[in-house]
């Protein structure tokens, strides 16, 4: 049984989405010209620099993920409101089905279509992360590790000075999703060496999985 009452929160499932979030990473910068693509701060920084050097054509360029990410929220949200708990598909499994379409789509772009491969890769994870944000009621990234690390150890510190088991234990799960994150790009740094473009229907793969993991649970529990 699952330690959570809905699915889209449990361990299990959140473990599914981080390799996939960790995977689309590394094949962004391994296979699309060394951009990680599935967070936006750094395009945000490069688009400040360029800015400051009045060179707004290249400001403009590093604009158009950060568009395309804000536009991933953006259509998340549209779709939670407008189709909610449906009967047949329940709204999180609907943005799971359209990023796995991304990712199909991505597979068969070739190289010099790259930007838009990295732009697709960026929107599609802002509505992962936009749809499944807790695991176990506690916030936590699909596609980044640097709050699930700061909230790690945070409950890890609590947890060992005021002797809390509990607050250790939930500390050592945001570890793990972090260390399932760095499974996912070494899967993928094997992976593209042998895929190449076409590595990408890996984490298209684990999308189908997760997509049947809720299917099979949500007998059972929320979602």
């Amino acid at each position: 049984m699952l330690t959570s009452k809905k699915v889209s929160e449990s361990i299990r499932l959140g473990s599914i989405l981080m390799f996939s979030g960790g995977f689309l990473d590394a094949y962004s910068y391994l296979v699309r010209g060394q951009v990680f693509a599935t967070a936006e701060t750094g395009n945000i920084a490069l688009m400040g620099i360029s800015l400051a050097r009045g060179d707004l054509a290249v400001a403009g360029r590093y604009l158009i993920p950060v568009a395309a990410y804000a536009a991933g929220i953006f259509l998340t949200e549209w779709i939670r409101m407008r189709v909610g708990e449906n009967g047949t598909v329940h709204w999180k499994e609907g943005i799971l089905w359209l990023e796995l379409l991304v990712m199909v789509l991505a597979g068969f772009m070739p190289q010099k279509w790259n930007s838009l491969v990295n732009c697709l890769i960026g929107f599609s994870c802002a509505m992962q992360v936009e749809a499944f944000r807790k695991m176990h009621g506690m916030a936590f990234a699909t596609t980044m590790c640097t709050g699930n690390l700061r909230s790690g150890t945070e409950l890890l510190a609590v947890g060992t000075l005021e002797n809390n088991g509990e607050q250790r234990k939930y500390g050592l799960w945001y570890y793990w999703i972090d260390l399932v994150f760095v499974a996912g790009a070494a899967a993928s740094a094997l992976l593209c060496q042998v895929l190449a473009e076409r590595a990408v229907w890996v984490c298209a793969a684990a999308l189908l999985s997760a997509i049947l993991f809720i299917r099979y649970h949500r007998r059972m529990a929320e979602v």
